[in-house]
């Protein structure tokens, strides 16, 4: 592979030279704009909207497109596209996925493409990761947009209906993947056509795409109601799990042991391998569990919800840790963000996770919801006729950019050569040595004056360090999820001479760093990294914090075999290699040999993760077949069409379903079970019964078929006679069918849920539990639709004129798992409280606490 690129080049370097000649274009149109009135500028938008329309094309019209963007980002922001910002916009609009450095201004980038695409009158969508950054582009790059004639809308987190409606109609709308997602779903739940937000999904323009598609790709989408489950059994496991013993973590079991019968001595109630993320039961453990909760055997099926509560409770105690995995704010388990450090308001950990860590905690467990709609990200933005995303950092996963999204990355070049000094790993045997090591460098540093950025992977680690940083005198800032409200003005300051900032993975993404002259002299921004992120993309972004447009910096990583990163996926040989050299306590040691191994472990958890990101689409693949189905029959019902013929093939179908159940094909007619077609069919459909005389008529039951078939249709059309006007019926047809299917398909996600917890199961029986998934989903699906067309059927025919039958939503909508703080916001007393001597507000005229109080 090296030697075919130092041939023929990299593909990134073989894609540039294709757009280079475009780029020349677009520069030689630089002195035609600037002739160029303000008028006669924004005139360009209607030219190249009516030349669209005379049959050119989005690729005839780019030259002279972006060089009118150019021109117009120039006179209203003062800033005018770089050679490179202009190679990202026609990546973007190619629908790939540009990689620029840190501070390389991917944001102007994304004006021009943006600008393009929107001439087709079919809204783009330019998605960021947080309402700030929505607002904030939306307001500064939007100017360029409303210059040159287009609409600009944002979405943010509390609008109503109609604000969405109104942003998304605009030309060019900035919004957040979440946002967009939810949107988009809730959309599918609407019951009137007037209630949808959303008018298309065309063209996406994703910002930090690897933050959306990649690391936000491992938690799908999900608006949820409210469930009826206990809570108390997740407080009755917590309690057993705190008497519960951990055994010595096991060695792999591996399958030459099975072969040659060697037994695995457990010990303890249960054991943990924290490698996988996963706790077993032993045998002793096992029992404890009956005898707690006084069963017989635990792995009857009655005793499933426990099995998995029990679990649930252990890996709460054992691998979920507070201040790392999540903090406890305001009497809630709040979750932080493996990659940013952030805490993310409202967001639950699913499958009853988050309820066992909150009896954990001893805050009050939330009841479980109910899923009522729910989607990947990767399902959802492959819904796009054309998507296109930007970063720093996306060279690393390229091959699941490519094989998910249909997506490849180019490397751009900076506009100016980089000046940053990445130093080799400085490696260390403890994290006691390693820690040491972080504080003298910083001290070294700050001495000079140059400001230092510490990224920590995790809360402790920051509050560790400032505690030794304090110890000698040295002043600092400290930014982690305990403190994010501060996070702009802090970050704002990180590049000033002599700032020491410590902060958690939140400081490599979306937040600028600029310098000082002082700064500048004293070598620049200094990045030091106290651990090893499990992703490399992770570790590019912390680095890619100092050195931007030229800047000086330098960047180095602190690393000590104690690391989770190295004790779970590095090699022993490392500790074997550190003890034969007789490394001196506190004395780092680089070698070639110690990066490679770090390579090697990161490589290992990336290919894990697609894994687990593959898994899920492969899984949701098969609930989104199923989902397309449904939405487009809802869609069709919102747009006021009529269903009459639906309707009529449903009865049919549940004719000819009828009789295939009960009466063969091969049997005579003396033979058939008219018993059972009657109790079978007249529910659905009054027929007149069958009896055995009434059968003689028909030679097979094709015949049957037939008979019945017209005999129902009639039948139907008699109910049609009693309305008033044909549309009446059709209106009715609308509002019975939406509500079975919405029903049906809600019941349907729970039960595909179900399956998809027990399904792996199927692997001790030696097959692959994805395709049993797949076999049992579309059994299910296929019962689902036979019970749709139950439902309807029935009620259609047995509805009465004199009811009144309106549409409704089938369930309440209670949030999402991702909801934002604004929606956990305390909510107000709709009436003044009632005190227990007051008088009760039934009107009894006894005081409240004689009369309604105790029964509220």
């Amino acid at each position: 592979m090296k030697a075919i690129e130092k041939i023929f080049g990299t593909h990134s370097e073989r894609e540039l030279k294709r757009i280079y000649p475009l780029i020349d274009k677009i520069e030689a149109l630089r002195p035609d704009m600037q002739a160029l009135s303000d008028e006669e500028l924004r005139g360009k938008t209607k030219e190249y909207k009516k030349r669209l329309e005379d049959g050119e094309t989005l690729d005839d019209l780019l030259p002279e497109a972006f060089a009118t963007v150019r021109e117009a980002a120039k006179r209203v922001l003062g800033m005018e596209h770089y050679r490179v910002q202009l190679v990202g916009g026609v990546i973007l609009h190619q629908g790939r996925i540009p990689e620029m450095k840190t501070g390389e201004g991917k944001t102007l980038v994304s004006t021009a493409p943006a600008y393009l695409n929107a001439l087709e009158g079919k809204g783009v969508h330019v998605v960021t990761v947080n309402d700030y950054l929505a607002k904030r582009d939306a307001e500064w790059m939007g100017k360029v947009h409303e210059f040159l004639g287009l609409t600009v809308g944002v979405i943010l987190n509390g609008m109503d209906n109609k604000e969405r409606q109104a942003a998304y109609n605009c030309d060019i709308t900035y919004v957040t993947n979440n946002e967009l997602g939810f949107d988009y779903l809730r959309d599918n739940m609407v019951i009137y056509k007037e209630q949808l937000v959303q008018r298309g999904l065309h063209y996406a323009i994703i910002d930090e795409v690897d933050s959306v598609l990649i690391d936000e790709a491992r938690t799908p989408l999900i608006i949820s109601g409210q469930s009826s489950k206990s809570t108390r059994l997740y407080e009755a496991c917590d309690i057993l799990a705190r008497q519960m013993q951990r055994g010595e973590d096991q060695q792999e079991y591996t399958k030459m042991d099975a072969i040659m019968g060697v037994e695995v001595e457990e010990d303890g109630d249960f054991v943990v391998n924290e490698k996988d993320k996963v706790v077993n039961l032993t045998e002793q453990g096992v029992k404890k569990v009956e005898n707690f909760f006084k069963i017989e055997n635990l792995a009857d099926p009655e005793n499933l919800e426990i099995q998995h509560n029990i679990i649930l409770a252990l890996r709460a105690h054992n691998l979920m840790f507070r201040d790392q995995d999540y903090v406890v704010k305001d009497d809630q388990v709040m979750i932080v963000d493996e990659f940013t450090g952030r805490i993310m308001p409202g967001r639950r950990y699913s499958d009853g996770l988050h309820q066992a860590i909150e009896a954990k905690e001893h805050v009050k467990v939330k009841r479980e919801s109910k899923t009522l709609a729910n989607i990947t990200f990767q399902n959802f933005f492959n819904k796009y006729n054309k998507k296109a995303g930007m970063t720093g950092t996306a060279l690393t996963e390229e091959k699941e950019f490519r094989d998910i999204y249909g997506m490849d990355v180019v490397e751009v070049p900076t506009n100016r050569p980089i000046a940053r000094i990445d130093h080799e790993d400085a490696v260390y045997k403890t994290k006691k040595e390693k820690f040491k090591a972080v504080v003298d460098e910083v001290e070294k540093a700050h001495a000079k004056g140059q400001p230092v950025l510490v990224g920590t992977i995790n809360i402790d680690t920051s509050e560790l360090l400032s505690g030794m940083l304090n110890k000698r005198g040295i002043k600092h800032q400290v930014l982690n999820a305990k403190y994010h409200e501060l996070e702009a003005e802090i970050v704002a300051q990180a590049g000033t001479h002599g700032a020491v900032t410590i902060a958690t993975n939140m400081a490599g993404r979306g937040t600028d760093i600029k310098l000082d002259d002082e700064a500048r002299a004293a070598g620049g921004l200094k990045i030091i990294g106290t651990e090893r992120h499990e992703s490399r993309r992770i570790d590019n972004q912390l680095r890619g914090r100092a050195g931007r447009q030229g800047d000086p910096g330098e960047s180095q990583f602190f690393i000590s075999l104690e690391d989770d990163l190295m004790r779970l996926f590095g090699s022993e040989k490392l500790v074997d290699m550190f003890n034969t050299l007789g490394v001196p306590e506190g004395e780092q040691i680089q070698h070639k040999m110690l990066s490679s191994a770090i390579e090697k472990a990161q490589k290992k958890i990336e290919a894990n993760n697609f894994g687990i990101r593959k898994n899920l689409l492969d899984y949701d693949q098969v609930m989104n077949d199923q989902r397309e189905i449904i939405y487009d029959e809802r869609r069709r019902v919102l747009n006021g069409e009529s269903m009459r013929d639906v309707i009529y093939k449903m009865i049919t179908d549940r004719v000819e379903a009828a009789v295939d159940t009960c009466i063969s094909s091969e049997l005579p007619p003396e033979e058939w079970d008219v018993n059972e077609l009657n109790q079978l069919l007249i529910p659905l459909i009054p027929l007149e019964p069958l009896t055995p005389e009434s059968i003689k008529e028909y030679k097979n039951n094709k015949e049957l078929k037939h008979s019945l078939k017209e005999k129902a249709v009639k039948l139907y059309e008699a109910k049609e006679a009693e309305f008033p006007d044909s549309e009446a019926v059709r209106e009715l047809e609308r509002v019975i069918l939406l509500k079975v299917i919405d029903r049906k398909w809600m019941d349907h996600i729970d039960d595909m849920d179900q399956l998809r917890q027990g399904i792996g199961l199927q692997a001790y029986g030696q097959r692959d539990p994805l395709v049993e998934y797949k076999m049992a989903g579309f059994d299910m699906f296929d019962a689902m639709i036979s019970s749709i067309q139950e439902d309807t059927v029935r009620l259609l025919f047995h509805v009465r004129i004199e009811q009144k039958v309106e549409r409704e939503q089938v369930a309440k909508v209670t949030g999402t798992n991702k909801d934002e703080s604004a929606q956990n916001a305390p909510k107000k007393r709709e009436a003044a409280k009632v005190y227990p001597n007051d008088l009760c507000p039934c009107g009894s005229g006894k005081k409240y606490k004689y009369c309604c109080m105790n029964k509220q």
